[in-house]
């Protein structure tokens, strides 16, 4: 064992001695040298590895590195760094480098690489030969160019400008046939592009590089016709006419100023609607038609206006105190095939043209239980496309109300617009909506263009049973109690006066009124029979308080005056029924429509015609308020004489006391009336249904049941008594005559004595 033992370890030593260490390399049996990895190491058995330029180590450490670590050497992307290059030149990576690059359309001195210090400077391509072709100017850029057509030629895919020979500017009158529209078109000799020659009744607005658009004249020559009697608005159609044919007849216009034409235009429309001249639907349709004629014809000859060759982004927004209109640019220029070579838009409100259409209801059918009532200002929107019966986008208008209805359940909101081809011009629904609305303003969508306003289909209330019930009752009593005061004061001869003449004619005035009231108050049906009850009602009324100022009058000029003198009944007459038919025979030639309503057979309320009545009225009132407080007054003065004749004084009293009772059921009944046939509360409404109901019947009461002489003629009556004399009962004596000339005061049965 010990010898085997003894003869492996020499055999391992004599291998071991046979192996060069790592770095050397073994040249002879004994001898070993350094290997030089490495041309330039000095490092005698060893080496390390270095990273070139452009090159990082893989583990991102700087310096050298072992090879046994693993570490290979990674490229660096030079070109993440900014502004590497000079300005216009563009950076590639190498390994283990990087170059620059001159970007399309710049050139260095180099062409292909940049040098130290090298800059890129921009090619000029329109110093090439025909780069753009024929009829077309080059247009340099930094880095690049583009070419445009000259004016009067343009590019068959149209675009405005381009590159290279793919494109070739042509004429614009050959490629484009639909450039003049209604003219002819040729090239301008100057070069200065192509020109329009409209034909006859077509006019491109004193542009000639516009499109030819036709010029509708006649709506002026139609709307003279129609407006005969207003010298001042035949003037101002005839310069619209005269100068919408210069346009379109004339190959060199005049001037056209469009400021002065709506200076002139505007109130031309007030007039027209002040005066009630549009009182009908062919009338406000042909207003609406001139209106709108007239502002395309304005529309590109104002001079605020702001030339650009391009459409803005986004709407133009239009906005007046009643209205605002929204609409998009693309929509107002229209089509580029009838593009008339600008956009105009209008917008235009009315200051009264709701009360000349808010009848023009035949184009719809108002539901059961509502009535329709315009309640916006109208407005007219006018843009320069010729084509806005049906806009692909369409305009957004926002009305004020012109009243504000808090109850959405109160009232249907609608959107609607003036169809002048319904029944000569009718408001209608079609192609308007509601986006939203609320108390005082509703906004609308429509997807044409016209004369716009806001509808409201209201909810009206109905009359409850009770309140007929109330009038028919009442006006029938009071209708019995009048006969009877007519009789009275008619057939009894003992009580027969100038006075009880008054009350007479007073009592009849309200009979037959009642009579009408009953008859034809609720019948709409007939227009003309509803104005002609509305009339009468309107004349009986107002004779009433006429006869009834006549006593206060009467009873100032007794106490006050101390008059002795009677007025002719001839003279009564004429002031009770003279009065009232000049006022309305007055009224009906200002405005023969306020007669009749919707609902009722009276006075209308547009326009104030109802105070046609209550004007007088009021002041009858006032009168006889002032008379009667100084009567009162010097009554009391008379009372607190040293020497008063009580009698005639008392008489004087009782007349005065019944004549502020007759003056209160009156006042009060139609002060109740002014909110009674317009919505009024039911509180006003009852008041004036019970007081106007009982009229005759408290007359009655005040005038003969509370009168003595009266009560005893009818107690004798009925009674059955007859005797050969009857006492003629005297209600006044002169305050100036003696106890002893009484018997000769009763011989005058006047006991006013005026």
């Amino acid at each position: 064992m010990a010898r085997g033992g003894l003869l492996l370890l020499a055999a391992h030593l004599s291998l071991v001695m046979a192996k060069c260490k790592d770095g050397y390399e073994k040249v002879e049996p004994d001898i070993c040298i350094d290997y030089n990895e490495c041309d330039d190491s000095d490092d005698p058995g060893s080496f390390y590895c270095t990273c070139e330029d452009g090159l990082t180590r893989s583990d991102w450490q700087s310096g050298s590195f072992m090879p046994d670590l693993a570490v290979t050497c990674l490229d660096i992307n030079e070109c993440l760094q900014s502004q590497i290059c000079q300005p216009h030149a563009e950076c590639h990576n190498t390994v283990p480098s990087y170059v620059c690059i001159c970007e399309t359309g710049f050139r260095s001195l180099h062409k292909e690489r940049l040098l130290a210090n090298d800059t890129c400077s921009d090619i000029d391509e329109c110093l090439f030969v025909d780069v753009c072709g024929q009829n077309a100017a080059c247009v340099n850029s930094l880095g690049s160019y583009h070419c445009a057509c000259h004016r009067g030629f343009g590019l068959k895919s149209g675009q405005t400008n381009f590159t290279g020979n793919t494109e070739i500017c042509e004429d614009a009158c050959v490629m484009d046939k639909t450039l003049c529209g209604n003219g002819t078109c040729h090239q301008d000799t100057d070069g200065h592009g192509h020109v329009c020659a409209c034909h006859f009744g077509f006019s491109n607005h004193g542009n000639e590089r516009w499109r030819c658009t036709e010029l509708n004249c006649e709506v002026f020559i139609a709307a003279r016709n129609l407006q005969e009697d207003h010298p001042d608005v035949q003037r101002v159609l005839r310069l619209l006419e005269d100068g919408c044919r210069d346009l379109s007849e004339s190959e060199t216009p005049a001037e056209f100023n469009g400021e002065e034409f709506i200076r002139t235009l505007l109130p031309m429309i007030d007039r027209l609607l002040s005066d009630g001249a549009i009182h009908d639907n062919r009338k406000v349709s042909s207003l609406l038609s001139v209106v709108e004629e007239a502002l395309g014809l304005i529309g590109p000859f104002m001079s605020q206006s702001r030339a650009r060759s391009w459409l803005p982004p986004g709407p133009a927004t239009l906005l007046t105190k009643h209205a605002k209109l929204e609409i998009q640019w693309e929509t107002a220029a229209g089509k580029y095939s009838t593009y008339p070579g600008f956009t105009a838009v209008s917008l235009l409100t009315y200051t009264t043209m709701e009360n000349c259409t808010n009848t023009s209801f035949s184009g719809m059918a108002a539901a059961n239980g509502t009535r329709l009532q315009i309640n916006s200002k109208v407005v007219t929107v006018k843009v320069s496309n010729p084509d806005t019966d049906h806009l692909l986008e369409p305009v957004r208008l926002t009305f004020h109300h012109l009243e504000e209805f808090s109850d959405e359940a109160q009232a249907a909101v609608h959107c609607v617009f003036w169809d002048s081809l319904v029944h000569g011009g009718s408001w209608s629904t079609a192609g308007c909506r509601v986006l939203e609305t609320g108390a005082n303003r509703t906004v609308c969508s429509c997807d044409h263009l016209s004369s716009f306003a806001v509808l409201m289909a209201l909810h009206d209330t109905e009359e409850p049973f009770e309140m007929q019930v109330f009038t028919w009752v009442g006006l029938t009593l009071s209708l019995v109690c009048l006969f009877i005061c007519i009789l009275t004061f008619a057939l009894i001869r003992s009580i027969q006066s100038p006075r009880n003449s008054i009350h007479l004619h007073l009592c009849l005035s309200l009979f037959v009124a009642n009579i009408i009231f009953l008859a034809g108050i609720s019948h709409t049906e007939n227009q003309i029979g509803c104005a002609v009850v509305a009339g009468l009602l309107h004349y009986f009324y107002l004779a009433a308080f006429c006869w009834m100022c006549l006593e206060g009058v009467q009873l100032f000029r007794m106490v006050v005056l101390v008059f002795h003198t009677n007025f002719p009944l001839i003279r009564m007459l004429a002031v009770g029924y003279g009065v009232p038919a000049v006022i309305v025979g007055v009224s009906a030639l200002v405005d023969s429509s306020g007669y009749g309503t919707e609902k009722h057979c009276w006075l209308s309320s547009e326009g104030g015609f109802r105070w046609s009545f209550f004007g007088p009225v009021c002041l009858i009132i006032t009168v006889n308020i002032f008379f009667f407080l100084i009567t009162v007054w010097k009554l009391a003065q008379k009372f607190t004489s040293l020497n008063p004749d009580l009698d005639n004084l008392h008489k004087i009293k009782a007349f005065t006391v019944t004549a502020v009772a007759q003056l209160c059921v009156l006042g009060l009944t139609w002060i109740f009336g002014c909110f009674q046939f317009e919505g009024a509360s039911v509180v006003m409404s009852y008041l004036f249904t019970v007081l106007n109901s009982l009229q005759g019947v408290l007359l009655f009461v005040v005038h003969c049941l509370l009168f003595r002489p009266v009560r005893e003629e009818y107690r004798r009556l009925f009674s059955g008594l007859s005797t050969s004399q009857k006492k003629k009962y005297s209600e006044f004596n002169s305050s100036q005559s003696s106890k002893a000339q009484t018997s000769k005061s009763i011989q005058n049965t006047g006991e006013s004595n005026i």
